[in-house]
């Protein structure tokens, strides 16, 4: 973080060692550069006008120059963002007028070190994709098989995709991998839960919105069918879209044109848009929960993704990979499955498909107290025996007495299978609302009930600069 007065770079600081970011302050152009030489650095803030220590320009080309550069967001005057504006050309993620509220620099720095996490996860993707369909994508079943060469057939295209199958079966891989084996490879890929954010914010982040166009609207924020450029937009849980913005987006699609919440012009845009569900839409239309016309925009070309069940010749070709990646992850090179224990796994129906053998692989490895992982590491269920019961003698009948109440009974249970889920899947809340079977929208209201979500949301370690 960069500020020539030490009354803000102290303010900031303490700001942002409280959303649990780890801040290096400094005042000027050539203590920031020595910064970025010396340590890595996600993100930097930078105020505009450094007085005779520089400018916010310098600190953000030094910061350009770097082989991986940080995500640089801007610090200026109100009423005179137009030197802030050219310095977005050259790089800066965003710009934020003095004065300024807390929540808003709080949201815009989480949204920068979102964007640079999802660049450097499809920097890492494209070292393993673009050499082939090979890494991550193994299935030699003549199903995947005809999966792969779909996607080869229109990676190099800009129609619209719709990833269809049930969770687990990886939807977002696949739109990935159309991504990456297309021209628009080079570009960002910008993954957006349709199911996570309420009707209002989903359209603002995107179809961008316009400065007071909404309370709290205080600059003017581009969406991300703009900002993904000539890249691409992945709509996942797309089902789940509201029906007022399901209009919108049509037309957005047929015009390839976006009106910001808030303005009257529309700004054409050149992002391809992959759509992801793991709902059947022809029953959602049906029911009259998605626009049928929608629909037949969406399913220009469908890539329908098996269930795990259905290609059961796969199974031990993904387990040995989810292996080897964990041997190298835990230090553990020989680790290596019994052949009666694949022969377990390839027999089991896995409800939770791609996802749910990552992680029994993962359990197998971590329970294992030898190199070679037999039965004995697989759960009850998929050796074929019953699930141990809660407690020893208990017949599963329940018991009823003085005081008992169902609701209260019903919701202790509810609450420990939201930890649960959460636990295992190391917080991410749209990963453990898919092992529950629930929504987004749906999981996420049920933390709220239980008064789950503060206390979940935990701070990172990011590193600001």
């Amino acid at each position: 973080m960069v500020d020539d007065e030490l009354s803000m770079r102290e303010y900031l600081e303490i700001l942002l060692v409280r959303e649990g970011y780890a801040v290096t302050s400094v005042p000027g152009v050539e203590p920031a550069r020595a910064v970025l030489a010396r340590d890595p650095v996600d993100l930097v803030i930078s105020d505009m006008k450094l007085g005779a220590a520089g400018s916010g320009l310098d600190v953000l080309r030094a910061a350009r120059a770097l082989k991986e550069p940080p995500e640089v967001v801007l610090i200026t005057a109100f009423g005179t963002p137009s030197s802030a504006v050219e310095a977005m050309r050259e790089g800066a993620y965003d710009y934020i007028c003095k004065p300024f509220d807390n929540e808003e620099l709080r949201l815009l720095v989480h949204k920068a070190l979102e964007k640079r996490a999802l660049r450097q996860e499809n920097s890492t993707l494209k070292a393993r994709l673009l050499p082939g369909l090979g890494g991550l994508l193994v299935g030699t079943s003549a199903r995947m098989r005809a999966v792969w060469q779909l996607v080869e057939k229109v990676a190099p295209g800009r129609s619209t995709v719709l990833v269809t199958g049930e969770s687990g079966t990886g939807k977002e891989l696949v739109a990935r991998a159309v991504h990456l084996r297309g021209h628009r490879a080079a570009q960002p890929f910008l993954p957006f839960n349709c199911a996570a954010l309420n009707e209002g914010v989903l359209e603002s982040e995107l179809f961008g919105h316009m400065r007071g166009s909404f309370t709290g609207a205080t600059h003017e924020r581009q969406g991300l069918l703009i900002s993904a450029g000539e890249g691409t937009v992945m709509l996942d849980e797309v089902g789940e879209m509201p029906l007022a913005t399901q209009v919108k987006l049509l037309r957005v699609l047929q015009e390839r044109k976006v009106k910001p919440v808030g303005s009257a012009a529309e700004i054409p845009f050149q992002a391809r848009v992959i759509a992801a569900t793991n709902r059947r839409l022809e029953a959602e239309v049906k029911a009259g929960r998605f626009r049928e016309d929608l629909f037949y925009r969406l399913n220009v070309i469908t890539l329908e993704l098996p269930p795990l069940r259905e290609r059961p010749e796969d199974i031990p070709a993904l387990a040995t990979h989810f292996l080897s990646r964990l041997a190298e992850e835990l230090g553990r090179p020989g680790l290596r499955f019994a052949p009666e224990t694949l022969a377990l796994m390839e027999r089991y129906a896995f409800p939770g498909n791609v996802r749910q053998l990552q992680n029994m692989v993962e359990r197998a490895a971590t329970l294992s107290d030898t190199d070679v992982l037999s039965p004995a590491t697989l759960p009850p269920s998929v050796r074929g025996e019953a699930e141990p019961q809660a407690r020893p003698g208990d017949t599963g009948e329940p018991v009823l007495g003085q005081g008992f109440n169902l609701e209260r009974h019903l919701d202790d249970h509810e609450r420990r299978h939201l930890l649960a889920a959460l636990k295992q899947a190391q917080g991410v809340k749209t990963r453990a609302a898919e092992l529950l079977g629930l929504s987004f929208r749906s999981f996420r209201y049920r933390l709220a009930k239980h008064g789950l979500t503060d206390e979940l949301d935990e701070p990172g370690n990011t590193r600001v600069g």
